[in-house]
Parts: structure tokens; sequence; C-alpha cells
């Protein structure tokens, strides 16, 4: 069934399980923001999605906006003396954009539907595989981009449907493959994506002869979108 979720346009994909946090300062975010802690917007819950490269969803519309984004739970808000917020979020259930409504509320509201993921059958052991393959990827690319001390590997009983998501947060990848990932509702391909996409950059990384700059260098101030 179709539900609303106020939306929150960004320059970046969250993935669902990882924390994302925001500083806030445009006016409609602001009350976007209120509205989440005063309960107007119930279950403190709103969406994330991706402006298509280009686009602006203010002069575009809908068109301006990826069809798939990802819900993203409030979990802490610090108010700052002037007004604005610093607010952490984790990201939590994809759902695929179907209305845009830019009237009803300062800020966009969506019509949306749940996107839930697509079982393929792939059996338990194989889907371990699969993991642990994806795993290793991930510790190359880590090992080659990042200090000791800046990166980690998600614990060992994370569900394999969850893991891609969580290895793809610790890199840089391309905001479309990060796209392509978060529209990926089969737990087999998107481990098999994960690999291959960690395993490609791990290789750009050592032929570069460069690494990225470390994630925590970089500014995290999404609200002027």
């Amino acid at each position: 069934m179709a539900e609303t979720l106020p939306l929150f346009p960004l320059g970046t994909v969250l993935m669902p399980g990882t924390s994302l946090p925001l500083h806030v300062f445009e006016p409609r975010y602001r009350q976007l923001t209120i509205d989440l802690v005063t309960g107007t917007v119930p279950g403190k819950e709103f969406g994330v999605i991706a402006v298509r490269e280009g686009w602006a969803p203010d002069h575009d519309g809908i068109r301006g906006l990826h069809r798939v984004g990802c819900s993203a739970e409030l979990r802490d808000v610090r108010k700052l003396p002037d007004g604005r917020f610093d607010i952490v979020t984790r990201g939590s259930r994809r759902f695929r954009l179907l209305e845009l409504d830019a009237g009803s509320r300062p800020y966009l509201i969506g019509t949306v539907a749940w996107l839930p993921d697509v079982p393929d059958g792939t059996p338990g052991d194989r889907m371990q595989g699969l993991s642990a393959a994806a795993r290793a990827a991930h510790q190359r690319y880590c090992q080659t981009a990042w200090r000791a001390e800046e990166w980690r590997e998600p614990a060992d009983d994370v569900n394999p449907d969850t893991l891609p998501h969580l290895l793809a947060a610790d890199c840089l990848l391309p905001m479309r493959d990060r796209q392509l990932l978060l529209e990926q509702t089969c737990p087999t391909h998107r481990l098999r994506m994960v690999r291959a996409l960690l395993s490609r950059e791990a290789i750009l990384l050592s032929e570069l002869r460069a690494v990225p700059a470390p994630l925590s260098s970089y500014a995290v101030d999404h609200s002027d979108n």
C-alpha cells in the first residue's frame, strides 16, 4: 500500500542500516526536524532520496530525483543557539517514489511504496560463501584506502541481506553505483554486486597510487539541496 513520507533530497545515497549525520540549517528542513521531534510526523521517520546529477527537485519536480530512496530514522537531535540542528539518522527501509507533493508542507512530501527484497532461494551455505567473498573485497579496499583506525569490519553475525549496504558505507563509491546497489532487491545479486564494485575500486586505487581523503575529513552539511 502507498504511504506518504516527508522527503529530504540529498546529493548522496543512504543505505539501510547505515548512519547519516546531518547539519540542518535551511528553514524548511528546520521545520521538518521540528515536526519529527514533536510527533507531527509520526514515527520520527523521513525519506532520503538522491538528486539526479544536474537536476534540482525545486525546479524539475520528480524528474530531478532518483525513484528509489531509503527512509531515515531520527536517532539524535541537538538544537543549536541560532535555530539550526545537528541530527543523527539511521537508514531503515527502501522505498519507491510514486508521486511528489511540493505544496502541502514547506518541505517535499512523497507518496511512496516500500520496496522489500525478493529472495531467489539461494541456499544458506552459498550465501555465506558470497558474504565471505564480499567481506574479503571490502577488506582489500579498506586496507588500500584507509589507515587501520579509520575502518572496521561489520560484525560476524550481520545478515547476508544487510551486509552489502554496510560494506558500501565504508567506501567512496560513485553515486551511480551506490544508487544501483540500493535499488537491487535480490540479496544474492547484491552480494555479487558489492564484491565486484569494491574489487574494482581497490584495483583503481592501487593503480593510481592514490588514496581518498579520510571519511572524517568530509563535511556533513547536506541541508541545502
